[in-house]
């Protein structure tokens, strides 16, 4: 059974990524039902809750699937996250009546020196960063003229004065890679949790971000199931109205929440509101005329012609995010052939 489609429009716009809520959402927990406890044998669930939307939806899909009380929700703030992350996470937990574990990373990610990692590849560029200044990374929008599109870093002194000077490849990625401790270090801890409880982990990527590669690898990138891998951003806000995710936590912009400084996920990552980027790509991957996607999205064809060439850009350089381990050969398939042998072989 595929995504139900609400309407079927002649000329594609934003109805067009329409949903059937209520019949999509009794498909992903019967796929929940049916995965955890029949293929996988495990008894609830573990969600990181962000206090996001995608966070918050997996976990009210859990509890619809298997029940509060087999739903373990992990709060992990750690010394960058923002104000609202601890209260707007409490609050999707309370409101779908599941335990909330509380874990404060910070401690575990200075040990493993994330922070002195990234504040010297900070001073590497701006050399009187120090103590009280905050900072960002920072993509240029993929709808200005047509250019190199290269990361900067933003850094606000304590007094308010900001610098912004452009990131060094050297940089760029000891920033990531010091940056990447802290989903790493988050998902050890719901393994932890699904460990002890018997339960399994989920992963709370949407379409959008699974495709595109927004995602650490063996870090929020790891779980043993993604509910809402499928939808496209606008449709997870569909079945979030539809199950009562909070208000609060449904009129929140989408951040990262990983930085010293705010940061949304367009100017970090996507450089295309979330409502033009589903566009975009749903109308690629449907084959919509070209016409009729930048007509959805606002955005004139030499504009539409920069997010598609963005989008087959970012599909070819996270494919190795995808990718599982590699061996020479082929191990189950050869013991289960090897296993067929023998048997012929006693027969």
């Amino acid at each position: 059974m595929e995504l139900a489609v609400r309407t079927a429009e002649t000329v594609f716009n934003r109805k067009s990524l329409e949903i059937d809520a209520p019949a999509e959402v009794e498909r992903i927990c019967r796929w929940i039902q049916d995965t955890i406890a029949l293929k996988m044998k495990r008894q609830g669930a573990v969600v990181a809750l962000s206090g996001g939307i995608d966070s918050s939806t997996v976990a009210a899909l859990c509890v619809r699937a298997l029940g509060p009380d087999k739903v373990f929700g992990l709060q992990m703030p750690e010394q960058h996250s923002s104000e609202d992350t601890l209260e707007l996470s409490g609050l999707a937990a309370a409101h779908f009546g599941i335990e909330a574990g509380h874990q404060d990373i910070t401690e575990v990610l200075t040990a493993l020196g994330c922070y002195t990692r990234q504040e010297a590849a900070y001073r590497r560029l701006i050399p009187e960063y120090g103590p009280g200044w905050r900072a960002k990374i920072v993509l240029p929008g993929v709808l200005e003229a047509e250019r190199l599109r290269l990361f900067s870093l933003i850094a606000v002194s304590p007094e308010g004065r900001q610098v912004k000077k452009r990131l060094d490849h050297k940089s760029y990625l000891e920033i990531v890679a010091a940056t990447n401790f802290k989903q790493r270090v988050r998902k050890m801890f719901e393994y932890y949790h699904a460990d002890r409880l018997n339960y399994a982990v989920t992963g709370t990527p949407n379409r959008l971000e699974y495709d595109q590669g927004f995602f650490v690898k063996l870090g929020d990138g790891a779980a043993d199931i993604k509910p809402i891998a499928h939808l496209y951003k606008s449709q997870v806000y569909q079945l979030a109205e539809y199950l009562g995710v909070p208000e609060e936590i449904r009129s929140r912009p989408p951040t990262t929440d990983t930085y010293s400084l705010p940061q949304s996920q367009e100017e970090f990552y996507f450089s295309l509101s979330y409502e033009k980027m589903d566009l975009c790509l749903y109308g690629k991957n449907k084959d919509i005329p070209r016409d009729q996607v930048a007509s959805a999205a606002g955005i004139n064809l030499e504009q539409l012609e920069r997010v598609y060439a963005d989008i087959e850009q970012k599909r070819r350089t996270t494919a190795y995010l995808h990718m599982a381990p590699q061996v020479v050969q082929d191990i189950f398939h050869t013991r289960v052939a090897e296993g067929k042998e023998n048997v012929q072989q006693k027969s």
